[in-house]
């Protein structure tokens, strides 16, 4: 049960009388521009992240705090 390709034309001749020629024309090359901005960000992205350093549960240098509860405060 998918889309048949009379359905597809009625629907875009309908969006071309909704919108116009013109309106779609800009709103596809505002959505090319958009997503080619954001395959060259993401390529930029990749090019100057450093990998990630993993420190083992040995080589770290925290400090483990110990504490011990003395009363309980019931106030809200």
């Amino acid at each position: 049960m998918g889309i048949s390709p009379i359905q597809l034309l009625i629907v875009l001749v309908i969006v071309v009388l909704i919108f116009g020629g013109k309106r779609l024309r800009t709103l596809g090359s505002d959505l090319g521009s958009a997503i080619k901005g954001f395959k060259n960000e993401m390529k930029s992205e990749e090019e100057t992240s450093q990998p990630q350093q993993r420190v083992s549960y040995e080589q770290r240098d925290d400090g483990v705090i110990d504490g011990e509860v003395t009363s309980k405060d019931k106030t809200v």
